[in-house]
Formats: structure tokens, sequence, C-alpha cells
């Protein structure tokens, strides 16, 4: 689920070539919580929460989502931002922030501005896309 993803190269700020084993290891880091959304068995996608910085930025998350191809466009992501935006009080976070959503990523952008975030930064040309184009990254964020 996540190498088409991290291959794509267009959401993740992630080296396309990352061997599969550091890709797992990413993904399922220190500190990271990860979440797995099925149906009948079937992988529909998967998410970790983590703090976003140490010390006195503890008390704020950071979430990274993938969706498996197979189920885009069905719901998916909303549903685990739904259910992180439910889980994380209880963590103990009281906010959640998005360090680099990529600009080109619309829909991503929309689900999140549908559910209260708010750009409260944006990176001009700081991520670039593999085409060699570079696009804005926004830092994203909102009180939970």
């Amino acid at each position: 689920m996540l190498e088409p993803v991290f291959r794509a190269g267009d959401t993740y700020a992630i080296d396309t070539d990352i061997p599969k084993d550091a890709a797992l290891a990413y993904w399922f880091g220190p500190e990271r919580t990860v979440f797995v959304c099925e149906e009948a068995g079937a992988l529909l996608g998967t998410y970790y929460i983590v703090r976003n910085q140490k010390g006195g930025g503890s008390h704020v998350c950071n979430c990274g989502y993938v969706t498996a191809e197979a189920a885009r466009g069905g719901g998916v992501a909303r549903a685990m931002l739904a259910h992180s935006l439910e889980v994380a009080p209880g963590m103990g976070f009281t906010a959640m922030q998005y360090n680099c959503v990529v600009s080109s990523n619309t829909r991503a952008v929309k689900t999140w501005e549908q559910a209260g975030f708010e750009t409260v930064g944006r990176l001009p040309g700081a991520f670039r896309l593999p085409s060699g184009v570079a696009v804005d990254a926004l830092v994203m964020f909102r009180t939970l």
C-alpha cells in the first residue's frame, strides 16, 4: 500500500527509491501509533499518529495517511481523518498539524479544510514534483 504512494513522489517528502525495509521503518517508526482501515479483511488504508515535536510542542500531533489504490475516492481518507481526530485527544494531544501538505494534492487540501484545518503557512516552491515542477508546501493546523 505504501509503495505506490512513495514511488509516485507527488505527496510525501520521501525518496521515491526508498527500499521496502526503510519505508516500513519510516511508517512504523518509534513513537508512532499506526492504524489500518479494513473491510472484510481487505486493507483500504493506513495512517500513523505521532507527536509533531518534543518538549514544549509535544501536545500537537502529526499524522500521515495512505489509501490503497483500489480504495481511492471511496471516503477512506475522510474516515481515517475522522478516526485520528477522535483518538488524538485521548492520546493527550490538543492540536493536529500537517507540516508538508503538497499544494497540488488538491484532494487532500480540500479534505483537511473541510475538517476544519487552516493553512497557517505556505512554503513557496518547497516541494519538487517528479516532473521537476516546484510547488508550494502548506503547513495546516487545527485545534482539537
